[in-house]
């Protein structure tokens, strides 16, 4: 039996130094994939270097965001889906740059466990590096955290941080959405990151069949529906906002429309948001049927098909729904911008989102 004073190692405290150095050597080429103009940094030392001028800025101001995937996480731990939750973490930050204007320029990432699994740890930061060369930019750092005890067996959390940079004075603030603009929205690839604890909810309430195919689709199965990695809109939008072509932009994330579009709203404009002009994705359609969710709970907890919603001067919707449809973008009309108190209403007719009679809800900035 081992003495008291037997040496102690920091393996034995459960955390191997040699699984932190071959995953650093695993992710080394994956994060070189993601170089772009500004970024040539290795991985490994203390910090990565970005040269803004490099990257074409002259007078840049710096923008920066971060997110993490939330709950969605525990669906992709439970049915090994670790594939596309770095894309996720990626496009939630990402997509909050662009509605700023910022061009996305260099990410690092955070991912914490209680024991490193290479394999998993390298297919989430394959991931994270497939979301960064979607979005033009560069992995340049990030931190792999063994921390024994925090976590249960398997389970691991991912955070994300993101810099993005906008020339002075081109920057996108709502202050030019006015009265009479128009709404447009860009389609969601399917619940993106928000409300997934409702989502996980309802599969252990309803005892869905995860592993089956859908219900609403029957050539995807369940999980690979629910776990569709957020879309990122930062290569179809950034030329149109260079040109100045929009007025605001909004991500939808957790509040959905009727939260996140009072966000780009100057004081007397109100969002007049239509539910009868898209329809709503049949994976939306079943959730809230299987959860009997109200209309007016579906509008501030899911992106109910719609994942960035862009204000739009009334004459150049035309010209802009075309460009984006040509960029790959599926482009709906969603409402219009009134004179008012900042806020928005989502309204929908009998029948929409299933409302048994007309509906609306109204949030107020």
């Amino acid at each position: 039996m081992e003495g008291k004073n037997s040496p102690y190692t920091y393996a034995d405290a459960g955390v191997s130094i040699e699984a932190g150095n071959a995953l650093v050597k695993a992710i080394a080429p994956l994060a070189k994939a993601t170089a772009r103009p500004g970024a040539t940094s290795e991985l490994g030392g203390f910090g990565g270097f970005f040269d803004p001028k490099a990257a074409g800025y002259t007078d840049p101001l710096l923008v920066a965001a971060n997110d993490g995937v939330g709950t969605k996480l525990k669906l992709a731990i439970e049915h090994d889906k670790h594939d596309t939750v770095g894309i996720d973490l990626v496009a939630m930050c990402v997509n909050d740059l662009i509605v700023q204007g910022a061009e996305p320029l260099f990410f690092l990432d955070y991912f914490a466990t209680g024991k490193l699994e290479n394999g998993i740890a390298e297919r989430v930061v394959a991931g994270i590096a497939d979301g960064c060369k979607q979005a033009g930019c560069a992995l340049i750092g990030g931190e792999t955290a063994e921390m024994p005890g925090m976590y249960a067996d398997g389970d691991y959390d991912l955070a994300g941080f993101c810099v993005g940079a906008v020339e002075r004075g081109e920057q996108l603030t709502g202050e030019q959405v006015a009265a009479g603009d128009v709404l447009i929205g860009l389609a969601s690839s399917g619940v993106h990151s928000n409300g997934y604890s409702l989502v996980r909810r309802l599969a252990e309430d309803k005892e869905w069949k995860l592993e089956r195919p859908a219900l609403f689709d029957a050539e995807r199965l369940l999980i690979d529906a629910l776990i569709e990695p957020t879309r990122i809109y930062v290569a179809s939008l950034l030329p149109l906002i260079r040109e100045g072509l929009i007025h605001g932009l909004a991500h939808i994330t957790g509040g959905g429309l009727l939260e996140n579009i009072p966000r780009i709203l100057p004081k007397g404009a109100h969002a007049q948001v239509d539910a009868d002009l898209w329809e709503q994705p049949r994976l939306m359609a079943f959730l809230q049927a299987q959860g009997a969710i109200e209309p007016v709970e579906m509008a501030r907890t899911f992106n109910c098909g719609v994942g960035m919603a862009l204000a739009v001067a009334e004459d150049r919707v035309a010209a802009v729904s075309t460009r984006l449809e040509e960029a790959g973008e599926t482009v709906v009309q969603v409402g219009r911008i009134e004179a008012g108190e900042q806020g928005c209403t989502v309204r929908g007719s009998q029948g929409t989102w299933g409302g048994r009679e007309d509906w609306s809800a109204t949030h107020n900035a």
